[in-house]
């Protein structure tokens, strides 16, 4: 799985970073995982072609001492689908600066 992790995080980011993600994304699901819409601009043309399965997604991760970003979209709509995919070039850039701006929003040092 491709991912894009910080690590090291000590326990008081641990839960900087859960209530930001528990107030802008609901509280986690199994094991810490976190659905974080994607930006509907961000959809590739199959993306939007397939209605059905919109909303996308990618996943975070959050751990006791990491957070692991997922850079796979996809949809809850269903498990297996041409539409869900590893990130475009683009979609990651976006994932990456999303996560930056989390830490940088917290006032966390990686």
């Amino acid at each position: 799985m491709k991912q894009y992790v910080v690590d090291e995080l000590r326990p008081e980011d641990h839960n900087k970073i859960k209530g930001y993600l528990d107030e802008h994304f609901g509280p986690a699901g199994f094991g810490g995982i976190y659905w974080v819409p994607l930006d509907e601009d961000l959809y590739t043309d199959m993306h939007k072609k397939h209605t059905q399965c919109q909303p996308y997604y990618f996943a975070i991760d959050l751990g006791p001492d990491a957070m692991a970003c997922e850079l796979l979209i996809r949809t809850k709509n269903t498990i297996k689908c041409n539409c869900i995919g590893y990130a475009t070039a683009e979609q990651r850039n976006r994932i990456i600066t999303f996560v930056d701006s989390i830490l940088e929003g917290l006032g966390l040092i990686t």
